[in-house]
């Protein structure tokens, strides 16, 4: 096994360990690092590990290009700080899929400590530490019983995963999504209730899968910026991934900001003391008492999404990769007969006259001539809404 618990070595833990103040046993599987017994002989994963931390890689990569899709950022914005798939020679992967079990009775060396707290007339025990909070870009977790709560925008612990299917999960995103959102994206603070394990001999079994960011890379928002967000001062400068994973992060500043996500909770209609999560992007600059964009802004926004809802659909259908051209490269040869990228331009319907480059780099006046190549009438139609804005 390789485990240890130096800050700077977050991303080499692998095989199995034991907290006994949290009560648990974990075995982390994490591909690139083959851990070995004490013996020297080398610890082999259980079986299904690799594949599963295939399916839920390819998952959390699906349900980040949503996140970023929703924040109309552009397209693939994560990618450069994700660890290659698959992985080239000799690196280690940075995400990680843990097995965890809580609250084993035959645990040896477990310090049964416990905190109990009164929630709706009911009397609930929690592990005896702080709330946790992950460092990931999303976590997704699957457990044989209920007892997960997760912190509301309001401050109520809710149990998230009471009434859980087969085939359900719940995902949850971390620190480097908040990070690299610029506070826009708010971490989960979650803790497992302890109770209701009397008489279980298995004690809470579950895997969580977190994404994380590669250790070399950064974690920057200049993504936020290109979309038109605000970046306030504590997140203007560009971070490594390594320094950010060794610092701490004050749990009590990350619920007090209101640009962050904030998750609501429905109860069932079937069952009163079950909740579903649903969490909820707020953005500043879509409130209705919130000054409208600049029309810069405004045109970048929607180049933006016209590009992944129409220019990139139409480049799946044909099997084209989109590779942009440099603005003052593509000006130059543009015109050419041999251009590199005429046609791409001509099987995707490129406007002509307009540069291929990414819409976000194309002067005002090319985005204009773009949104009414893929959006016929987007002009009138623009000028329709202001002229009913207050």
């Amino acid at each position: 096994m390789v485990q240890t618990n130096d800050p700077r070595e977050w991303c080499k833990t692998s095989g199995y360990y034991a907290d006994p103040q949290l009560w648990q046993e974990l075995y982390d599987y994490r591909p690139g690092l083959t851990p070995t017994e004490p013996n020297g002989a080398i610890e082999f994963p259980p079986t299904g590990l690799p594949d599963i931390f295939t399916l839920l890689g390819k998952a959390s990569r699906d349900i980040l290009d949503a996140i970023s899709f929703h924040l109309n950022l552009r397209s693939f914005s994560f990618t450069q700080i994700l660890d290659n798939v698959p992985l080239r020679s000799r690196e280690v992967s940075s995400s990680v899929l843990s097995v965890c079990c809580h609250s084993r009775p035959s645990f040896q060396g477990a310090q049964h400590h416990s905190l109990t707290t009164q929630e709706d007339g009911q009397l609930v025990m929690f592990a005896d530490h702080e709330p946790q909070v992950d460092k990931s870009f999303i976590t997704i977790v699957k457990s044989d019983r209920a007892g997960l709560h997760i912190k509301d925008f309001h401050g109520r612990w809710v149990l998230v995963d009471g009434d859980l299917g087969p085939q359900d999960a719940i995902v949850y995103p971390g620190l480097a999504l908040y990070q690299a959102t610029a506070g826009y994206v708010s971490p989960a603070l979650h803790r497992i209730e302890m109770g209701g394990m009397h008489g279980n001999i298995y004690g809470r079994c579950s895997f969580a899968f977190k994404l994380m960011p590669r250790a070399m890379a950064s974690l920057s928002c200049s993504e936020m910026r290109a979309a038109g967000y605000g970046v306030e001062a504590q997140f203007q400068m560009p971070i490594q991934v390594d320094d950010f994973m060794q610092r701490t992060h004050p749990t009590d500043q990350l619920l007090t900001r209101h640009t962050c996500t904030s998750y609501t909770f429905h109860a069932s209609q079937d069952d009163g003391d079950t909740v579903s999560m649903k969490p909820i992007i707020k953005r500043r600059k879509n409130s209705s008492g919130s000054k409208q964009l600049p029309p810069s802004k405004r045109l970048r926004c929607a180049a933006q999404r016209v590009l992944k809802e129409r220019v990139q659909d139409i480049a799946d259908k044909k099997g084209i990769r989109l590779r942009f051209c440099n603005l003052k490269e593509c000006e130059g040869h543009i015109h050419a007969l041999d251009s590199p990228c005429a046609s791409i331009r001509m099987e995707i319907g490129w406007p002509a006259g307009v540069p291929f480059v990414h819409p976000h780099d194309l002067p005002n006046k090319a985005k204009l001539g773009f949104l009414e190549a893929y959006e016929p009438g987007w002009t009138a139609s623009q000028q329709d809404m202001e002229s009913q804005s207050p």
